[in-house]
């Protein structure tokens, strides 16, 4: 099977986020950057569906020079091979722009399963699958939280997790899959696999290699804008409510008073 799986470097989890004032985007410089979490379920999938039907997988990314880590971590678990999207233009897309420019770069790999992940934790669309599965004009299957293929017969059956439980889908080859954090245990990448990861096809494409028009990538052709942010406010103090007798009705009288009833 020739699987393809998306990566995003991210901002860690427990650093504090920002907004660049000067251009609206997300603050990268000054914080630990890491591959998306939930992008190591997705990777983690995809070797599984190799080590069970054969074929390779392939990480691909969009980002800035340091989002490069994020396909390397991907090939350290195992990917074969990497694709990084690089290009100064791209800065500042949405995410229309950056499914319609990962769509660009996926197109030629021709693969039978493009596995994306839920969300990213930087800024938790959860958009961006979708929006590529109609760029590629595929069929997605979504929030799967189990996945069995059928190269011979050309499918993809997965278990969706659901309100109420989960239920059976099954999808024709090609198809793009999104995975949640339920579906696998990610490994952790050996000595062997990062010492064999330093050897293997990582390449760098522009905006031009790719195809893709310097003037539909950008804040300048974003469908999409941030107009203004402000910062979180420091956390407040508690409040203690002391109870004599007519706790329930000041706790009420709180919770109304905080719109939350």
């Amino acid at each position: 099977m020739n699987i393809v799986v998306t990566v995003k470097q991210v901002p860690d989890t427990w650093a504090e986020k920002k907004l660049d004032p000067s251009d609206m985007t997300t603050d990268r410089a000054t914080v630990d950057n890491v591959l998306n979490e939930m992008d190591e379920y997705g990777v983690e999938e995809a070797l599984l569906l190799k080590e069970a039907h054969g074929g390779e997988v392939t990480a691909v990314t969009m980002g800035p020079d340091k989002a490069v880590e994020a396909v390397r971590k991907a090939l350290q678990m195992g990917a074969d091979k990497g694709v990084h999207l690089c290009d100064a233009s791209l800065h500042g897309s949405d995410a229309l722009q950056t499914a319609s420019a990962l769509a660009k770069v996926i197109a030629p790999l021709n693969p039978d399963v493009v596995i994306v992940s839920s969300e990213a934790s930087d800024a938790r669309g959860g958009v961006v699958g979708a929006l590529l599965a109609e760029y590629l004009g595929l069929p997605q299957l979504t929030l799967a939280r189990k996945v069995t293929a059928d190269p011979g017969g050309g499918t993809v059956t997965i278990e969706r997790q659901t309100d109420n439980g989960y239920a059976t889908v099954l999808g024709k080859l090609p198809v793009v899959v999104g995975v949640i954090e339920k579906i696998n245990e990610p490994r952790y990448p050996s000595f062997k696999g990062i010492m064999a990861a330093k050897k293997k096809p990582l390449v760098t494409m522009t905006a031009a290699d790719a195809g893709i028009d310097p003037g539909s990538a950008g804040p300048s052709g974003a469908y999409s804008e941030v107009d203004e942010a402000q910062p979180r406010p420091p956390k407040a103090a508690g409040q203690v409510v002391k109870d004599e007798g007519d706790g329930g009705a000041k706790l009420a009288a709180f919770l109304a008073d905080q719109k939350l009833v």
